[in-house]
Formats: C-alpha cells, structure tokens, sequence
C-alpha cells in the first residue's frame, strides 16, 4: 500500500510538472531539449541520486527516452554514474551553468553537491567551513556513520579554530597578528587529552599546516576521530574556507587514512576554489 501511495505521488508530481511545462509558443519549442532538462529537473536536495526507472518516472518519459537522454548526460559532464549502484546524481558541468549568475554569494549551495562524492567511500563527514573571530562556522556537511560520537555540525554549527584541523588550516594562511588576536578571542580549553592550548604550541603548529597545505587532527577535537583539512582561496590568495573530511578512527589508522583521503580533498578543493573564483567570491 505505500509503495503504491509513493508511486502516485510521484505520477501526481510528474503530470503537475508536466502541465507546468507547456511551451508557451510550440513552434520554437524543441522537444528533445525540454525533455533533457526535465531529466536534469528530477534531482533535489532531497533526491539526490535517482535511478533510471526514478527519473523516467519524475520527467514523465518512458525509459528508453529516459536512458538515451541520461546516457548522453553522463557523456557531457551533466549527469554521473555513482558506482557500483545503479543510481545517477548532477555532475559538475551543471555548476558551470550558473558561473554567469553567481556573484559574491555563498560557497554553500556551490559546494554541497561536491561534499556528498567523498562520502562514505572517502570518509564518514565531509564539512565546508569559514572562520568568524577564534571560531570555525560549518556552512556545510555531509555525514554518514559517525552517529556514536554523537557530533553536532549542522550548518551554523560552531567551535573553537584552536581546537580543530578545518580552523588550523585557515589560521595558517593569515598574519601572526591576526592568528594571535583569533587564538587569544575565546578561552582554549583541552577538548580531549590530545588538544593544543599553549599559545606558542598553536603558532608552530600553524606554520607546520601552512608549510604542509593541509592539516591533521587524530583525536584532538573529539576523541575517536580522524580529519584532515585543506584551506580554500579566492583569487588574490586570501583564504576564504576550508574542507575537511572525517573518519571514524575504528574504520582506518591516520597513515593510511592521509594516503586515501588527501589526494581525493584535494582535488575536491581544488574543484571547490575553482567554482569560488568564477564566481567572485572573496575573503
């Protein structure tokens, strides 16, 4: 009975969309392109990786329709295979569609589509932060798996720079006096027996992260987790956010973790500071 419930709402939302969707003049409309978008249409926030039968079912196409359009789309960037399911999700080349409109916003709805690639295959979070005083302000995160630790990292979430990887690497980038005043702005308390406090051990570690690119945290902000971040840049070099991924210290040691998360957040990074700098984002 649900299943059946969950189909007719999904041919109730296909024929609204499709009785929304009448060409306004037929004679300069082509087809083949609505029903393209109308694919690409089937994604939400919600429902972010689709199968063949979904899609045909959201667009109001039959599946043959349904497979050419979705195969053509995989072939131009538009669309992707998520392995090894059967499941697509938008790809990278529907960013680029607004590079044009986008103009000193917010990395967050840039960003969210990219973060859900690393996870759980790379790690068990994968969070978009910025700094704001001595704090890091998660705008964005992706999770799976890390319900135990019982870690709150909603958007709008915050915690102390000092005490993270995804705050070092963004302290990293700025000017000692700046990296003082952020440090010196809230009372450093150990988080776990594993955190930095002493002012002096902070500003090494901090020229280590900038030395490096990327920062490490093994336990220090919650015990039983593993981080690693990278820091983004507008483009006068200003450090504007960070990425980190995460990962449940049970599910792998720190080497082997750095030598399969790093080369996959940063090229997520680099993805991430490409799209910021097309689109004017700055610090």
């Amino acid at each position: 009975m649900a299943r059946h419930s969950g189909m007719a709402k999904v041919e109730k939302k296909a024929t609204k969309r499709k009785a929304e969707s009448l060409p306004k003049n037929p004679k300069n409309y082509v087809a083949s392109v609505g029903k393209a978008f109308a694919v690409l249409q089937s994604f939400s926030s919600e429902a972010f990786e689709l199968t063949l039968s979904e899609i045909a079912a959201r667009a109001d196409l039959d599946r043959g329709t349904a497979f050419r359009l979705i195969q053509t789309l995989v072939e131009l960037g538009y669309l992707q295979a998520v392995p090894p399911s059967r499941r697509f999700r938008l790809g990278i080349a529907c960013l680029d569609l607004g590079y044009t409109v986008l103009s000193h916003g917010s990395l967050r709805p840039m960003v969210e589509p990219l973060l859900r690639g690393l996870v759980p295959d790379v790690g068990d979070a994968v969070s978009l932060g910025i700094l704001d005083g001595g704090d890091v302000v998660y705008l964005a995160r992706v999770g799976a798996g890390l319900d135990r630790h019982k870690m709150d990292r909603r958007p709008g979430t915050r915690i102390p720079a000092y005490s993270a990887a995804l705050g070092h690497v963004m302290l990293a980038h700025l000017a000692r006096e700046e990296q003082i005043a952020r440090l010196e702005a809230r009372p450093r308390v150990k988080l776990s027996e594993r955190t930095l406090t002493d002012l002096d051990a902070l500003l090494a570690r901090l020229d280590q992260v900038k030395k490096k690119g990327h920062a490490v945290s093994d336990g220090e902000n919650a015990y039983g987790l593993r981080t690693l971040a990278t820091p983004i840049f507008d483009a006068q070099d200003q450090v504007i956010g960070g990425l980190s991924v995460t990962v449940d210290a049970m599910r792998m040691d720190m080497a082997a973790f750095r030598d399969q998360a790093l080369p996959k957040l940063m090229q997520l990074t680099a993805q991430v500071q490409d799209l910021a700098i097309k689109s004017g984002l700055t610090s």
